[in-house]
């Protein structure tokens, strides 16, 4: 059955952005290195438009997860950056530019509604009424392959406590922020057991962990 899958880096003490994150530097200071294991790999490069890249296990795990996912959800602040109405929002086109690395249909999270906008092979879908929602109009889309569940924070948890989550993948980046944005702020008690199903050693120093809820 096809699973939703939340694939996102953390650091060894559990930020996925640095303090300080605004429109001018959405992932906080240091945050950015977070994702520097990624950038340089063929699998990455490609979708975004650019030549090159490194092979090896980081780019064979990228090129995986890729594949697999036929959807994307993610939250508001992802897309923008924004929190308010669209006409408030100075970025309210987005931060993928007219040429998204996604080819597949994405559902944002969002208080506002506002109508699905297309870019190249990518339609973004404005989603008002919940996790839930987007969980089935990702489902629905996605067909028989995976939904990728891109984030932020507060989206993941959000999954996370209402069982919705199938699997994770998490990059951990041998980097420590000290503070920020931490994935898994806010839990009161367990939300369930976890299994897991592969460990990958990167020779950037980056461990990929893949998990699946034990169900």
């Amino acid at each position: 059955m096809p699973e939703l899958i939340l694939d996102i880096s953390m650091s060894l003490d559990g930020f996925v952005a640095g303090p300080g994150a605004d429109l001018d530097n959405p992932l906080g200071h240091g945050g950015p290195a977070l994702h520097e294991w990624v950038i340089p790999t063929r699998a990455w490069r490609e979708p975004h438009g650019l030549e090159g890249g490194e092979e090896g296990p980081d780019s064979e795990l990228v090129e995986a997860l890729i594949g697999q996912a036929a959807a994307t959800i993610m939250g508001r602040r992802m897309f923008s950056g924004g929190s308010g109405p669209w006409e408030d929002d100075p970025n309210a086109d987005g931060w993928w530019g007219n040429d998204p690395p996604f080819d597949h249909p994405v559902f944002v999270l969002t208080n506002h509604a506002r109508e699905p906008e297309v870019k190249s092979g990518t339609t973004f879908n404005f989603v008002t009424d919940g996790i839930a929602s987007a969980l089935a109009q990702a489902r629905a889309a996605a067909g028989d392959k995976d939904i990728r569940l891109a984030g932020g924070a507060d989206v993941a948890q959000q999954y996370v406590k209402a069982g919705l989550l199938d699997a994770m993948q998490l990059h951990l980046v041998p980097l420590l922020l000290g503070d920020g944005v931490r994935l898994f702020a806010g839990h009161t008690g367990p939300v369930g057991g976890l299994e897991l199903t592969r460990v990958i050693e990167s020779p950037t120093g980056v461990v990929h962990l893949g998990y699946r809820a034990a169900r």
